[in-house]
């Protein structure tokens, strides 16, 4: 039976989810082999990060060790843990529940074509999303979940969240856009982290709604920026929804010389080499990189890493290291 502290906890509970799942897809691990690492029952992982079962202290340190997290998953328990402590002695009306699945239960979203464009200037980052989208279930979609990830130091979870909590990630500088077919599409942010944001794309704005009905296919478009500071050398592709095409391009400054790489990550496996090798080539004064793939297994990940040869800042960051 779920008290009163359980519900006025909900909202550092879900900041604990998201913070859980946003590091276990940063380490490329799926639910059922973090639930391995931890020495939990495979399904108890998915139940904490869905709200079903409510976080443990015992889960959150196990949680923030496999993941090397840097204290991050054990700062959003603490966080959950005091809200709970504070509304047992407070009364008051439940607060209301939010619905935890992101789409109707009759909606089912095929992605027809994925595509990303990476491109960066010498200080900022702007990534177009652009992907084709099938409803084939039975009930129209009316919104599209999507996520924005930072980490600017791969590897050191704990510079990485220090740099982050100074230096936020804002909608501000985001500047996020999003349109279907020619249609701005509002949005809604779901979790506002430091360096995670997950964000409802709506079919709809003040002009009317154009939900995706059952058998119809559209296209959607989004865009964010992210400066040099704020963004890591490297870029993951997951696959959450069944998806027939997948497809990178990135888009640097040749004078930066840069160099690509890749790795893919699935359920059953650790991180290997791309199957395929990334394309490069140079045009005018920019070097462009493409990948693509057909038919990618669900939960996989695609990782595109770099490296900037003639960049200065980069061999100075190096040396004081």
């Amino acid at each position: 039976m779920e008290t009163q502290a359980d519900d006025v906890a909900d909202p550092t509970a879900e900041a604990f989810c998201a913070e859980v799942a946003h590091w276990r897809e940063v380490r490329g691990l799926s639910k059922r082999a973090l639930a391995r690492e931890m020495g939990f029952d495979p399904s108890y992982v998915s139940h904490v990060e869905s709200g079903r079962h409510k976080p443990t202290e015992d889960f959150a340190r196990r949680a923030d060790e496999v993941l090397n997290a840097g204290k991050a998953i054990w700062r959003r328990w603490s966080e959950y843990d005091g809200a709970r402590a504070r509304s047992r002695s407070q009364a008051g009306p439940p607060a209301p529940r939010r619905p935890e699945q992101p789409y109707a239960s009759g909606s089912a979203i095929l992605v027809e074509h994925d595509e990303a464009v990476l491109e960066f200037d010498g200080s900022t980052y702007r990534l177009t999303m652009r992907r084709l989208l099938r409803n084939t279930g039975s009930d129209p979609i009316t919104r599209y979940l999507i996520r924005i990830a930072v980490d600017r130091y791969p590897g050191e979870p704990e510079r990485s969240n220090a740099h982050y909590r100074e230096h936020p990630l804002t909608w501000d500088e985001l500047a996020l856009t999003a349109e279907c077919q020619g249609e701005e599409m509002r949005w809604q942010a779901k979790h506002d982290r430091d360096a995670f944001k997950e964000v409802w794309l709506l079919f709809d704005n003040e002009h009317g709604r154009f939900p995706l009905y059952p058998g119809e296919a559209t296209w959607i478009e989004y865009a964010y920026s992210v400066g040099a500071d704020k963004w890591g050398h490297w870029f993951q592709r997951a696959v959450r929804l069944p998806t027939e095409h997948l497809a990178v391009r990135l888009d640097f400054p040749a004078a930066l010389d840069p160099v690509v790489w890749g790795t893919e990550t699935s359920m059953t496996a650790e991180a290997v080499p791309l199957r395929t090798a990334v394309g490069r080539k140079n045009v005018d004064d920019r070097r462009r990189f493409a990948w693509a793939t057909d038919d990618p297994p669900l939960h996989a990940r695609f990782r595109l890493e770099w490296r900037f040869r003639a960049d200065p800042n980069e061999q100075q960051t190096k040396e004081t290291r």
